[in-house]
């Protein structure tokens, strides 16, 4: 944390209403929308693209849009509109559930989306510490190839997964359940030269209960042809832009800390070493993939926890899987909780799936650092306990609650009001004039047949 004399020795290179670090679902979300509502906002990213773990991370598919085991939409937005256009450009496909996609598309449409709203775009920068003023945040120090310079900020909304912005700023938070485990890391892939009609038959074979193919991967390892990293598939992503190309999600990497450099040198080599490895698995075991090869493997490991940020409210495992309603309610969650093993292969036993139309709703006051003021936090470093992250960690949820932040910023500028200040009734406002569903109103109106 530096204080703004401290702040001052540096060079400065500009001033923003709204900044918003990381380039993410959350942090596209909340850019997108304080632009479109007069901001002039600026995204700070490290890479070279919008997207996160969509794009840098490789994984070409997002869910949910709709209530659980259903096909009631229940996130719009920004979230939703990245599924359109992406399927507009010609890059993947999508329904009211899901999308699958081209992750260099997806790179291009949200460039594109960027342009359209005025939203600028600083890649290749490393966020590297937070300026505060009597407990405001007031701008952000970052490193580039040009430097290290300060950017002023009205307000600053942390999307950084990782909750660094925050962190910095001397925002409390937690990491890790009880004994302080993370889930594990995975490094994604893509493998072309698949039969996909194929492998859907290998695995239809296997039944509705075994559609994750635990014996088959049992028998590589019994077999002595596989290290026991993981004992079910966590997601094949198929779409028909690319007929003989699958994204998979299926390596393990237990026991990073990914707010440390070091386990994410760890986990990255460890997680490309089973990539590669598990390929050779696949040629052996499932039909339609004896001929697959490595495509690609991405610029950044995929990173399912680390810090979440004391906030004015706690969603809880509670909170959610008695899908309570709130008052502040920005939209909605309705993915299981989806808590992989923090000491090994597979899921951890409190993984919960819920009943058909499952969802509940997102307070406001989650995003809300109880700390420090002009700072909000969107996506997974948002204030929750060990569980219930396990289900609001996901795109779509992500991306509901940076559009709520990005918001919440340009109106708490337009009152000169704190953003924990920010009317609830007026926030919702501006969320359903883009196009978010908040309450089962909403979700009726954007399920109805004239929609």
């Amino acid at each position: 944390m530096l204080n703004p004399s401290q702040a001052a020795v540096l060079e400065q290179s500009g001033e923003y209403d709204v900044v918003v670090v990381g380039g993410g679902p959350a942090g596209v979300a909340a850019a997108f929308s304080a632009a479109r509502m007069g901001a002039r906002t600026l995204i700070v990213e490290q890479f070279n693209c919008l997207g996160g773990v969509a794009t840098a991370g490789g994984h070409g598919h997002i869910c949910l849009y709709s209530a659980w085991g259903s096909k009631t939409q229940v996130v719009g937005g920004v979230p939703f509109e990245m599924a359109r256009r992406v399927t507009e450009a010609g890059y993947g496909h999508y329904n009211t559930s899901q999308t699958d996609f081209e992750v260099e598309g997806m790179k291009l449409v949200l460039d594109q989306m960027a342009e359209e709203c005025g939203c600028d775009l600083l890649y290749h920068t490393f966020f590297c510490d937070t300026v505060v003023d009597s407990s405001k945040v007031v701008g952000v120090v970052v490193q580039n190839k040009t430097g290290r310079s300060v950017i002023q900020a009205k307000r600053v909304v942390d999307a950084t997964g990782d909750g660094d912005v925050a962190a910095h700023a001397g925002c409390a938070f937690e990491k890790g359940n009880e004994a302080g485990n993370m889930q594990p890391v995975t490094m994604m892939f893509t493998i072309g030269g698949v039969d996909w009609k194929r492998v859907c038959e290998f695995r239809s074979s296997f039944g509705a209960g075994a559609y994750k193919l635990q014996d088959v991967w049992k028998q590589a390892q019994d077999n002595g042809d596989m290290r026991p990293y993981q004992n079910q598939i966590m997601g094949w992503w198929w779409t028909p832009t690319r007929p003989d190309q699958v994204g998979v999600n299926f390596t393990h990497v237990n026991y990073t800390d990914a707010t440390r450099a070091e386990d994410l040198t760890r986990a990255t080599i460890e997680g490309r070493k089973q990539c590669f490895e598990t390929i050779e698995v696949y040629r052996k075991y499932v039909p339609g993939m004896e001929e697959c090869y490595m495509i690609s493997t991405p610029n950044t490991i995929g990173i399912r926890e680390t810090r979440r940020i004391h906030g004015e409210y706690t969603l809880t495992r509670d909170d959610v899987v008695e899908h309570r309603d709130f008052a502040d309610s920005i939209g909605y969650g309705s993915f299981f909780i989806d808590i992989h093993g923090t000491s090994g292969p597979g899921m951890d036993n409190k993984t919960w799936r819920p009943p058909a139309g499952f969802r509940y709703q997102l307070p406001y006051r989650i995003c809300v650092p109880s700390d420090v003021d002009n700072l909000l936090v969107a996506g997974r470093c948002v204030s929750c306990d060990h569980e219930a992250l396990g289900s609001i960690r996901v795109m779509p949820q992500c991306g509901v609650l940076g559009q709520a932040c990005g918001a919440a910023a340009a109106l708490s500028l337009r009152a000169n009001c704190a953003p924990r200040a920010v009317e609830i009734a007026t926030l919702q406002a501006a969320l359903r004039a883009q196009d978010c569903i908040l309450d089962e109103s909403d979700i009726a109106k954007a399920n109805s047949a004239d929609a």
